[in-house]
């Protein structure tokens, strides 16, 4: 009696499993197969495109500190020379003509916008004449530590951003000795900038300080004291407790992922300025970069919904009959999310409902692939103008560096592309910059690379030329942007530098500081025209 209930118990728990029909069975294996394979693609591209934003944004932040480093360093090795022009000058002038040393010194401090005030002292550090005049100034001695070193020295002299204690305001103090004819010293020329007030540093790095996206910098002098930030109540805080500081200070430079004093982790490219020893830090904070991630794997997620909802309907309807397709496709899609192998022409199946799966299923990986495929065009791609940007620059400029391909480099630059701004919208100045950078393209060889460095700066490549040959091409698209009838009714400029490996550098970022001392050389010289860097060593 007892086996025959527990046989009777057997048989129904049997009905009970065969409930479950084989279709539905089927179908739920390969769905979860199929959504598990997506899955595992998805937080593939997530981690690779993450490693990828993350590298880029270093190495953009580095470029940049880079750059506003050696501006900094131009800007005031130009103060420098400003200064000595006026020590020449000065060397001549009877320092009891009042009159002619206040016309003189309001001349040499209008002339640029390099300094608050320009002061004249003698050789016992006696004020002659200030500009802007102040006559509760003139006759009384310099009282500041850092213009007696300058007294003392007697020679070329920059002091340490500090605090005057009557005002309250943060300055760099530069001076120039004033030595007569006979080798006699006299006295020296003076010129403070006012960190926190309108200048040429302000104006050059004031509207930079902080963009939309997050990214900012902030300078800091050797020390580890703000000199710039955003944050404005925050300079002349000491802040060498930050990592990134600390590596300044040990004159290190570079770029790394690490978490700031506030515990934001920030992505940070950081380089010194030489002239004065301070040093520049671009940031980032990394959350911007999973912003931006986390909406490139939504778009993507949309754009695979609706196949793979058609793609589980159709697979629930014929599972029984589509085991061996299944099989074929799940095999595809983890050798092409491996990268193995490339999605196949589709071909017509024997079985018209298999057939319409494998279309699915290939339409479903091609929409990923394109979407991925995208992603990484937009990365390396300048959406504005359609050229390579600047990362796709670093790429290439290493590869040609490393594989000894001879060749030139020129940076273009728009010249007073400010004003056209200002005076035609930045709408009309973004089509400019397209239309420049067309005839750019129209000008060079195909297997030339041509990029937009960033702003209103391009770059070219040219394979197997010299500076000769590359100036023929440079010249060539300076003028035919000269007689270019663009967007702006007036006539736009450009400016271009040139260098060319191997014969001047065989390091890339040397060579590319080369073509841009040329280039700024170019715009020195008063613009629209092309500098090759033999003409600026020969200068020097």
């Amino acid at each position: 009696m007892i086996a025959n209930k527990k046989k009777s118990r057997l048989r129904r728990k049997v009905k009970k499993f065969k409930k479950v029909s084989l279709t539905a069975l089927l179908g739920g294996f390969v769905t979860i197969s199929v959504l598990m394979t997506l899955t595992i693609m998805v937080i593939t591209s997530y981690t690779t495109q993450k490693q990828s934003l993350i590298n880029n944004t270093l190495s953009v932040n580095y470029a940049s500190a880079v750059q506003m480093s050696q501006t900094l360093n131009s800007l005031f090795e130009s103060m420098r020379k400003s200064l000595k022009y006026g020590a020449a000058h000065f060397k001549n002038v009877d320092f009891n003509d009042k009159e002619k040393l206040n016309t003189t010194l309001d001349l040499i401090h209008n002339s640029s916008d390099y300094f608050n005030a320009v002061v004249l002292a003698d050789q016992m550090g006696l004020v002659l004449s200030r500009s802007p005049y102040s006559q509760a100034s003139i006759g009384t001695h310099v009282s500041s530590e850092a213009a007696k070193a300058a007294i003392k020295s007697k020679a070329s002299y920059i002091s340490d951003a500090y605090v005057t204690p009557r005002t309250n305001r943060r300055i760099v103090f530069l001076s120039e000795p004033i030595v007569d004819p006979m080798g006699k010293y006299k006295g020296m020329i003076s010129g403070s900038i006012y960190l926190q007030e309108n200048n040429i540093l302000d104006l050059s790095f004031g509207s930079q300080l902080k963009t939309d996206n997050g990214t900012y910098f902030f300078i800091v002098d050797h020390k580890g004291t703000l000199l710039f930030h955003p944050n404005v109540s925050r300079i002349g805080r000491d802040i060498r407790a930050n990592t990134v500081v600390q590596k300044l200070i040990k004159n290190q430079t570079g770029q790394e992922q690490y978490t700031n004093l506030d515990g934001v982790n920030t992505l940070a490219g950081y380089y010194k300025v030489p002239a004065t020893n301070w040093g520049v830090v671009v940031v980032s904070p990394t959350q911007i970069v999973y912003d931006q991630l986390n909406r490139q794997i939504g778009l993507l997620l949309l754009y695979i919904a609706v196949p793979f909802i058609l793609l589980t309907l159709i697979v629930l309807r014929v599972a029984r009959k589509l085991v061996h397709p299944f099989v074929f496709l799940a095999d595809l899609v983890q050798q092409v999310d491996k990268g193995q192998v490339e999605l196949p022409v589709v071909k017509p199946h024997w079985n018209r409902e298999a057939d319409l799966l494998t279309r699915a299923v290939l339409g479903a990986m091609t929409s990923f692939r394109n979407k991925t495929d995208q992603l990484v065009y937009d990365a390396r791609t300048d959406v504005l103008t359609g050229l390579n940007n600047r990362r796709t620059f670093e790429e290439v400029i290493q590869a040609w560096t490393h594989d000894e391909n001879p060749f030139a480099i020129i940076v273009l630059d728009i010249d007073r592309f400010k004003l056209i701004n200002d005076t035609y919208g930045h709408s009309t100045g973004d089509e400019v910059l397209k239309q420049i950078a067309k005839l750019i393209q129209m000008s060079v060889r195909p297997e030339d690379v041509c990029f937009r460095f960033g702003g209103e700066e391009f770059v070219v490549l040219l394979r197997d030329y010299d500076s000769k040959k590359a100036y023929e091409i440079a010249e060539r698209i300076r003028i035919s942007v000269e007689e270019s009838v663009l967007a702006v009714d007036r006539t736009v400029t450009i400016s271009a530098g040139i260098a060319e490996f191997p014969m001047h550098s065989r390091s890339e970022t040397e060579l590319f500081h080369l073509a841009d001392n040329a280039l700024y050389l170019a715009k020195e010289e008063g613009r629209n025209r092309t500098v090759i860097i033999q003409t600026v060593e020969k200068a020097k």
